[in-house]
């Protein structure tokens, strides 16, 4: 059976043909005077924020996410210009244990409020509109990363965006480390673009930016491994500053499963 979730829709006239590209079907306009939620289907992610403890990031479960009235900061919030979900990360924060950076970013959870995990068979497509609104070196803005099957903390793909404007896809060897990048894309700072990172039949990356696909192979020691989408800004700098970081706004957001 195939399911698909659509958890947001643009805010401008100008987004609604690169959404239906998207499979999210017609937009309908945001408003900026509401939380994140209020907009947006939160109902599948959970927020890690760059504040808490060290090693141990607060997050925010989708309870708290949900409706006009949901959970918003300085680290997650409405633009009240267009209504973008917006996502801060300075590059100074608290991080997890396995990385040097802080991220205000979104984790794929199920709608019983379990982990998503789910098998590399299928297909499977996270997509998204967004603009990069300010960014230091680089951030990653989406990620599909390894679930249960092992003790890899690793992602399976990571998407970047550089401050010179290039896009770049991380494609990991192997779930013990190393990380192949391929330069997919250009647009500039401030630019609105769309991408799409997927996996289908369990071998291969799918990747549609501005709708241009291209194709990677899966290793096979990735095979035993379930997966997870990640979205927002995932700063792949770090400082002292709290001022100097990767601000991200987004305005589609869509989940697919089959």
């Amino acid at each position: 059976m195939t399911r698909s979730r659509l958890l947001a829709t643009a805010t401008v006239a100008a987004l609604v043909g690169t959404l239906a590209a998207l499979g999210t079907g017609s937009a309908n306009a945001a408003n900026p005077n509401v939380a994140p939620g209020g907009n947006f289907d939160l109902s599948i992610w959970q927020l890690q924020e760059p504040v808490g403890s060290p090693g141990s990031p607060t997050t925010i479960p989708s309870s708290r996410l949900q409706g006009a009235n949901g959970y918003q900061d300085a680290y997650f919030y409405t633009d009240t210009r267009d209504g973008a979900m917006t996502f801060w990360a300075p590059e100074k924060g608290v991080t997890t244990p396995n990385s040097n950076y802080a991220r205000s970013e979104l984790r794929e959870m199920n709608r019983d409020g379990s982990a998503a995990n789910w098998s590399l068979s299928g297909t499977h497509r996270l997509s998204a509109t967004l603009r990069v609104v300010s960014v230091t070196s680089n951030v990653c803005v989406g990620q599909i990363h390894l679930g249960t099957g092992g003790s890899s903390t690793k992602p399976l793909l990571e998407l970047y965006y550089h401050a010179n404007g290039d896009i770049l896809l991380g494609t990991e060897n192997s779930p013990s480390g190393g990380q192949t990048l391929h330069t997919v894309g250009h647009v500039s700072i401030g630019k609105t673009w769309s991408y799409t990172i997927g996996v289908s039949g369990g071998n291969t990356i799918d990747l549609t930016i501005n709708g241009s696909t291209t194709h990677y192979s899966i290793p096979s020691s990735f095979k035993p491994y379930k997966q997870y989408f990640k979205a927002g800004s995932y700063n792949q700098s770090s400082s002292d500053s709290t001022t100097k970081g990767a601000r991200v706004a987004f305005y589609g957001l869509t989940v697919f499963h089959s």
